[in-house]
């Protein structure tokens, strides 16, 4: 089926094959700390020097008393949460992912998890698609660094509608929790209509040939692959997982279940990634074949956002590609 006859209406409600609006994911969650603020005096934020880039200074500007800037020392900012969580605040701490959690990650491990804090660590501008400030600032590893650390919740929204909703859903969540963030303007494929609850896959397109499992960035993009492999003949089930951890596995395995064959896509490096945990869960419980799609065991580099996920194949196009290929070689076997 195409994506017009296949969409499952009751959790995706916009339609793929008109116009689609643009967004940076790290606006909803922009929005969600407001609206969580509002909500829940209990609420605070602290950020690393970088209020605007990660949309904190929403939060900031309209409660200042509740905002804490730590400057440019992220070893501090979630030390910080780890207090504030011990004396029942719910704090959310943000930088850019490529800072926090890569120059703080024993922090967030032993202050955070080994407490089982609930402090919220939002790890904005991953993946290749922050473009021109190349490899240094392209975090490609935090998802392996995040899902692998006792107590973390670990997410990844689709759109910047998706990224406010997981926002005020982390405010009730009792646990550590990470939030990925892109960048760029990236493609709004959900409504307000559509659910989100941490632990839930969603199975946005239905198929038969193949299990395409996408997070973050990559399920738009997926979709978009899924029509052009449709009109090649092949009817691909697009699964979008925004909870990476804990991962939902019953949504996976009912998948391959029924197709017999899998792939995952991610902005991220697959080796301990997204596609990781998934090959686990198939693995362990209904081993199929199972191609990984990613960053290769390499950095990112200096270009366009667009540039870059054409050239690692992450755009509708390669996917498609990579999916062509693969079903060539292992479906038949």
């Amino acid at each position: 089926m195409n994506i017009s006859e296949s969409l499952n209406n009751d959790l995706f409600l916009v339609d793929l094959l008109k116009p689609l609006n643009y967004e940076p994911i790290r606006a909803g969650f922009g929005k969600g700390l407001l609206k969580a603020g509002y909500l829940n005096l209990n609420v605070v934020a602290a950020c690393a020097d970088l209020t605007e880039s990660t949309q904190m200074h929403l939060f900031k500007e309209q409660f200042p008393d509740r905002f804490f800037e730590i400057g440019v020392a992220e070893q501090n900012l979630v030390t910080v949460g780890s207090g504030l969580a011990a004396v029942n605040k719910i704090p959310f701490v943000s930088s850019y992912a490529a800072f926090s959690p890569g120059r703080n990650w024993e922090q967030i491990r032993t202050t955070i998890c080994l407490n089982d804090r609930p402090v919220k660590i939002v790890g904005s501008h991953a993946g290749v698609s922050v473009g021109p400030d190349g490899a240094t600032h392209q975090m490609l590893e935090d998802i392996a660094l995040m899902r692998v650390l006792p107590n973390m919740k670990v997410f990844a929204p689709a759109d910047s509608i998706e990224a406010e909703k997981i926002t005020l859903a982390m405010v009730l969540d009792n646990k550590p929790n990470y939030l990925r963030l892109a960048r760029e303007k990236t493609p709004i494929i959900t409504t307000e209509k559509t659910p989100f609850r941490i632990g839930q896959g969603y199975v946005l397109s239905k198929g038969s040939d193949i299990s395409i499992f996408a997070t973050g960035t990559m399920t738009a993009q997926a979709l978009l692959a899924s029509e052009l492999l449709y009109k090649k003949g092949i009817d691909a089930e697009v699964v979008h997982l925004p909870t990476i951890k804990p991962l939902d596995q019953q949504t996976i395995l009912e998948s391959v279940k029924k197709t017999k064959i899998g792939l995952t896509v991610e902005e991220a490096q697959v080796n301990g990634g997204f596609g990781s945990a998934v090959a686990e869960v198939i693995a362990e419980n209904y081993p199929v074949k199972l191609k990984r799609l990613g960053i290769y065991d390499r950095f990112g580099e200096s270009g366009s956002p667009d540039q870059l996920i054409k050239f690692f194949q992450l755009d509708s196009q390669g996917i498609y590609e990579q999916v062509i290929n693969f079903l060539g070689q292992h479906k038949h076997k």
